[in-house]
């Protein structure tokens, strides 16, 4: 991009990849606006660095004075008033998947994919890099402490760390250097509808790395031996000696965990930091927003840990859930999920049955679907239900409750509960911050 300053705005500015973008132009000195349907941390957030910030329905009279650049979330539809506007204004249009491939053009990228673990691994990673001296950028799609609680820091060197998403084949828009690919998974089957579609996108995904770029592998995963490409191949595995000491080390819990770590260690080494920083950064690691992120409160009296995660795809419940209770053996437990779209819950539904059937939990209650506007189908939301979930599982401490009484109930049964897990990718993680207000 010129170093002309851009007045751009940003259609769904509230996104968790879109609002980061957004950060990055503001600190290189553009006038950043942008939309979103609903007010939340993140655009306050944005609203306090000077980022206008229209919240409600849109309009294309939002885009009033803007004359260079909009830039919009993926889930944004051509009918969107104001995508309409800057389509009939002539402005120049861009997703933001592709506003994010022009910087990994313009940068060492390195690229963290996969089914899961991409937000932990590329904060490890980030954070190790920080420790190193190399001062990278970084954008991914959860907020970190050591990012002054941010999902973007901005950094001088020619490193770009980024968070790639599959969804909408978005990371088909990035050109890294290196990519890591920690496992891969049926998910977005909206958007793919079968897992040969997924290996497909993958493939070509890692067919962008240049022939002096390197694909480094998680090695336990069985899908990522179906993918290979021209550039040179590394791997890590939980069987490295060095997984032992990680797990030793690490503040945050789980075999999956040690293995985002493993990862963030691979590219360390390829990078030539020295073991020693990156150790010392990995056990300096407390987590990041909404994974496996811990609060401790006082609830009537009661002490109360709550573990906030975004947990929303049958694996991860269980990984999440089997490090619940390794970390807290003797604890009692509850868990609220929130399933997140009407069409993952459908097409994942028996994975779902499962991962709760084996969750090693005190009471598990599922509350309401998060509908997620624009990406539904009306049949398919016909067809499932949180409610017919519960009646397959067939598990006497697995509830249905709907949001509205998930507080009330919590408070009156908190004498039964040491630790509860709020998780869900939905709005459900409001429920953390209404028990820390109201809760002492």
């Amino acid at each position: 991009m010129s170093a002309k300053k851009l007045k751009i705005h940003f259609i769904g500015i509230g996104g968790i990849g879109v609002s980061a973008l957004a950060q990055y132009y503001l600190s290189q000195g553009h006038k950043v606006s942008g939309s979103d349907l609903n007010s939340s941390e993140i655009t306050k957030a944005l609203k306090s660095r000077g980022v206008k910030v229209f919240i409600g329905s849109h309009k294309g009279s939002n885009l009033k004075n803007l004359t260079d650049l909009v830039i919009y979330s993926p889930a944004v539809k051509p009918d969107n008033p104001e995508f309409k506007e800057a389509k009939k204004l002539k402005i120049k249009c861009q997703s933001y998947p592709q506003a994010l491939g022009e910087l990994t053009k313009q940068h060492f990228t390195i690229a963290v994919s996969g089914t899961h673990g991409k937000s932990t691994t590329t904060c490890m990673l980030g954070l190790v890099l920080i420790k190193a001296g190399l001062d990278p950028t970084i954008i991914v799609g959860t907020k970190m402490k050591e990012f002054k609680d941010s999902n973007c820091r901005v950094g001088k060197s020619k490193y770009l760390v980024i968070e790639a998403d599959e969804h909408f084949a978005s990371f088909l828009n990035y050109w890294p250097k290196i990519i890591v690919l920690t496992n891969i998974e049926k998910d977005h089957l909206d958007y793919y509808k079968n897992f040969s579609n997924i290996l497909k996108a993958f493939r070509k995904y890692v067919s962008h790395l240049p022939k002096d770029g390197i694909l480094l592998l998680n090695k336990d995963d069985e899908s990522i031996k179906k993918i290979s490409c021209s550039a040179l191949k590394k791997y890590y595995s939980l069987k490295q000696a060095e997984a032992k000491k990680l797990k030793k080390i690490l503040k945050v819990p789980g075999q999956h965990n040690v293995s985002n770590a493993l990862a963030a260690l691979a590219v360390a080494r390829i990078l030539k930091i020295p073991d020693k920083v990156s150790f010392k950064a990995l056990s300096s690691f407390t987590g990041c927003w909404r994974r496996f992120e811990i609060k401790k409160m006082i609830i009537k009296r009661k002490p109360l840990t709550v573990v906030s995660d975004y947990g929303h795809h049958p694996t991860e419940i269980k990984a999440t859930l089997k490090a619940t209770r390794e970390k807290f053996l003797k604890s009692r437990i509850w868990c609220v999920f929130q399933p997140h779209q009407y069409q993952r819950t459908y097409y994942l539904f028996k994975d779902f049955v499962q991962a709760f059937r084996e969750a090693p939990m005190d009471k598990i209650i599922i509350t309401d679907i998060f509908d997620v506007a624009g990406r539904e189908e009306k049949n398919i939301k016909k067809k499932v239900s949180s409610e017919k979930l519960v009646k397959s599982i067939k598990k006497g401490n697995v509830a249905y409750l709907s949001k509205e009484k998930l507080l009330g109930h919590i408070k009156s049964n908190i004498k039964k509960i040491d630790v509860l897990v709020i998780m869900g990718a939905g709005n459900i993680y409001q429920l953390v911050l209404k028990l820390d207000k109201k809760g002492k």
